[in-house]
């Protein structure tokens, strides 16, 4: 038993009320007091904070019951347990929209009174540990956020005068520039460029996960607007890579978030290149429909051991199998928060050293003529 609960009566029967309060000090329950009107109920329980309420739904005055039970639960968050004598349909109607934590038909046994008063008890309590880790993990959620925006900031400082002066340095060393000058002036311009990119996915992942990124479809061309990502992703990727893009269906009203559509193409498009270290092609194909768009990227590489499937999509995660290959982790979690972001699907068909099938399925809005 919950020792040392105190409970709140609210019955406007004095004999009933006394009845239940004998019973109650016999279990070992503290009563905080006896009222017997809903107005009376709501100021007794500010004042009094019982763990628990038993109301009778039939009281005296402007407010019943229920109607005090609602504004209790709202202003207070205490749980009631209605103590009653009707069992009528209407009646149950009212009572369950205020989500009571229980209904015990008089007349009732007294294990009946202590079974129902130590569940509600105990469901309350564990819904408050619950509210109170959600409140906990928001708050975190919120430093963490502002903690990655503010890093972010700070990195981005440094990396623009690195940059700057990058720039500067082969413009005056453009006279005696050699071979080897430029070898480490791009490999610095590489290496900011790295650090840019990675600090925008994980501001991208630290906004999504609060909550910050919001869908903003327009109307796309989709046939194009691949065809301009597979040049771009084959223009970095190199002669010994073959990208073939295919695509069914009419695609090209399609309304989409272009930001969040380039994420998750790119993401792929450039991990199918790089775990694919040998060459090789890569396979693009784009279906349209009614009310939904497929996008499927396949490639011939190392493939994704099945223990690390499981955790595909956790931020920093690499597989067992990448050996030397660079990367941070990052690009299959954004591209998966940017596809729940837009309401579709992604899945994998993936088997080592034979190649990986990633497709994904988002649903569109069709431009109407109007």
């Amino acid at each position: 038993m919950i020792s040392n609960a105190r409970l709140l009566i609210v019955e406007d029967e004095e004999i009933v009320a006394f009845d239940i309060e004998t019973t109650l000090r016999i279990l070992g329950y503290e009563v905080v007091g006896i009222v017997t009107t809903g107005e009376e109920a709501i100021a007794t329980a500010a004042q009094t904070k019982p763990d628990l309420i038993l109301m009778d739904i039939r009281l005296p005055g402007k407010l019943d019951g229920v109607e005090a039970a609602k504004e209790i639960s709202q202003r207070l968050n205490i749980p009631v347990v209605y103590l009653t004598a009707h069992a009528d349909q209407p009646t149950l109607d009212r009572a369950k929209i205020t989500a009571p934590f229980g209904y015990l038909l008089k007349p009732f046994q007294e294990d009946e009174l202590q079974t129902t008063i130590e569940i509600a008890l105990s469901r309350h309590q564990s819904e408050e540990r619950m509210r109170l880790a959600l409140a906990k993990e928001k708050e975190l959620n919120q430093l963490k956020t502002q903690f990655i925006a503010i890093t972010s900031h700070e990195f981005r400082t440094p990396l623009t005068t690195i940059s700057s002066s990058n720039d500067l340095l082969e413009r005056y060393c453009r006279d005696s520039m050699d071979a080897k000058k430029q070898k480490h002036l791009r490999q610095i311009k590489l290496s900011v460029n790295q650090m840019i990119q990675l600090l925008d996915d994980v501001l991208l992942i630290g906004r999504a996960e609060s909550g910050k990124v919001e869908i903003q479809p327009i109307p796309i061309d989709l046939v194009e607007f691949c065809h301009n990502l597979v040049e771009e992703i084959q223009t970095n990727a190199g002669e010994e890579y073959q990208i073939i893009f295919n695509h069914q269906g009419e695609v090209s009203e399609a309304c989409l978030d272009v930001n969040l559509l380039r994420h998750i193409i790119s993401n792929l498009l450039a991990n199918a290149v790089k775990y694919s270290p040998e060459g090789g092609v890569v396979t693009f194909n784009l279906f349209g429909g009614d009310t939904s768009v497929t996008f499927q990227i396949q490639d011939s590489g190392i493939g994704i051991p099945p223990e690390a499937q499981k955790h595909l999509f956790e931020s920093f995660h690499r597989a067992s199998n990448v050996g030397t290959i660079k990367g941070t982790g990052l690009g299959l979690s954004i591209v998966k928060r940017c596809v729940d972001i837009h309401g579709g699907e992604i899945s994998v068909d993936s088997e080592v050293n034979v190649g990986t099938t990633f497709t994904v399925t988002l649903p569109i809005v069709l431009m109407v003529d109007g």
